[in-house]
């Protein structure tokens, strides 16, 4: 029998979430996500005055630790939750030739 603490189950279906300060805005988005592997890409936007939308700036890829860390530092600097600031392009559609 095994004694000791659980490890903690790695989420089936992880959802993107959003962080901002007021001017910059971080996207966070699983990528991969199976039993050994968990990647999320990040993509920082800034906005501009009289902007629709935040400019953006970087986009990389984390491993879930890295993205973690990250997500736990800025929330410490006061960034909080927020809704989603811009709709992430859709891939192209393919035009089946009959």
């Amino acid at each position: 029998m095994h004694v000791g603490k659980q490890e903690a189950k790695v989420p089936a279906c992880p959802a993107e979430g959003w962080l901002g300060d007021g001017r910059q805005v971080l996207h966070f988005k699983p990528v991969v996500w199976d039993r050994w592997r968990q990647e999320l890409e990040v993509t920082s936007g800034e906005w501009l005055s009289d902007e629709p939308a935040p400019l953006l700036k970087r986009r990389q890829q984390l491993s879930r630790q890295q993205a973690l860390e990250l997500w736990r530092q800025r929330r410490s600097e006061g960034w909080a939750p927020c809704a989603p600031q811009w709709q992430p392009p859709q891939p192209p559609r393919h035009v089946f030739w009959r």
